[in-house]
């Protein structure tokens, strides 16, 4: 058994039986990767088919929540401005109503002096 020739074949022979069921294994893997390939195809031509009209949509969206806030900004600062005159037109009545009730007092002062001094004159 020290053929040379011997042992090469036989390693040879092994050899090749290894490989062969080493494919033979590998090929419901392999028919599997297939399988997901074609699926990951089919996903990716759906994505380039849904997803451009799926941004734009969302891009739209985007926008008119910004126009919506910009209108939301002008309305809270229109609001606050009318509030702010509101404010100042109390502020304007508080001060017309004391200003009255002074000259009320006064005039009313001035009402029981002329009375006082009418009694005064119209005495006997």
């Amino acid at each position: 058994m020290t053929e040379p020739l011997f042992w090469l074949g036989i390693s040879l022979l092994l050899v090749s039986v290894s490989l062969s069921a080493a494919l033979f294994m590998s090929i419901p893997a392999l028919t599997e990767l297939a399988r997901a390939a074609r699926s990951a195809e089919k996903l990716f031509d759906t994505l380039r088919e849904e997803l451009p009209s799926t941004l734009d949509a969302i891009r739209l969206s985007g926008q008119e929540i910004t126009e919506l806030t910009d209108e939301l900004n002008t309305g809270v600062k229109k609001a606050t401005q009318v509030v702010k005159e509101i404010d100042q037109g109390v502020v304007n009545f508080k001060k017309q109503g004391s200003s009255i009730a002074k000259g009320s007092a006064r005039a009313l002062i001035g009402i029981k002096a002329a009375w006082q001094r009418w009694n005064i004159n119209n005495q006997p």
